[in-house]
């Protein structure tokens, strides 16, 4: 029997990156019907990086959230390249409010290396905007599933993943930045990014076994990229059986804050008995 090389985490965040990864784009082609987008934040501009709207799955009505890269360079430069910017976040606040007011569940979709770091983003409220996202998620009475597809980046991607589950797909990766920023800071050489990936834990198995995460979604040989439908299939099926459970929650919101609150504690209560 052939055995399989394991896959490096430096190979996981390079498909994480491919180009051609499906997103939330995607996602709404392949998993929703009748969606309805929204534009604007009401109050500055319409940021393109983060795809808002209503959307009926397998009929139910859902509200649908994630951040967006493009495809092509125009595309990429209007979302700059997946890093929303504090419009975005508004945007996706806005959502969140109408879901709540009319009690939508909550589907989001996280491909994003972080916030857009831009002077005239930190000079319109992005740490404000995603704080604000953050806090909504926080209360949110109506459940909400959260889908790693590609990069998970810092606070930028925390702001549209704070889940009663997150899901996420075998080959993404989810950390507090990038192997360049953590080698840059931890080492001073931004060089030994491959390195920083093997021991940042940001991985899905890493991340399953540290409980950030709840599931993993099995990707095709070669990444989801190499085919989508297969990819899309499997999250159908797992949206389906996630979202039927998310509904029967008493109590979302304290799921949530729970859910959050609890993190890393077995890790913690493993490290001292291995102490």
């Amino acid at each position: 029997m052939t055995q399989v090389e394991p896959i490096s985490p430096a190979r996981r965040v390079a498909l994480a990156r491919e180009p051609g990864r499906p997103g939330v784009s995607g996602a709404v082609e392949a998993l929703f019907t009748d969606f309805f987008e929204y534009r604007g934040d009401r109050l500055c501009a319409d940021d393109p990086a983060v795809l808002a709207g209503v959307a009926l799955f397998h009929g139910r009505p859902v509200t649908v959230l994630g951040t967006r890269k493009g495809a092509g360079l125009e595309q990429n430069l209007a979302c700059h390249f997946g890093m929303p910017t504090p419009e975005g976040y508004r945007k996706a606040l806005r959502a969140m409010d109408q879901a709540e007011k009319f009690g939508r569940p909550i589907l989001t979709f996280v491909d994003t290396p972080g916030a857009y770091p831009g002077l005239e983003a930190e000079a319109r409220g992005q740490g404000a905007a995603i704080a604000a996202c953050l806090a909504r998620m926080s209360t949110l009475s109506v459940p909400l599933i959260a889908v790693i597809l590609g990069e998970g980046g810092s606070g930028g991607a925390l702001a549209l993943a704070m889940g009663n589950r997150v899901l996420m797909a075998e080959n993404a990766v989810y950390s507090v930045l990038s192997p360049e920023g953590f080698a840059s800071i931890l080492w001073k050489d931004s060089s030994r990014a491959e390195e920083a990936c093997g021991v940042m834990k940001l991985t899905a198995g890493d991340l399953r076994q540290l409980e950030v995460i709840d599931r993993v979604l099995s990707e095709p040989s070669g990444g989801a990229q190499s085919d989508p439908a297969a990819f899309w299939r499997t999250l159908n099926a797992a949206l389906t059986e996630e979202l039927r459970a998310a509904e029967k929650l008493a109590d979302p919101a304290r799921h949530r804050q729970r859910r959050f609150r609890a993190m890393g504690n077995s890790w913690l209560h493993t490290g001292k008995e291995n102490a």
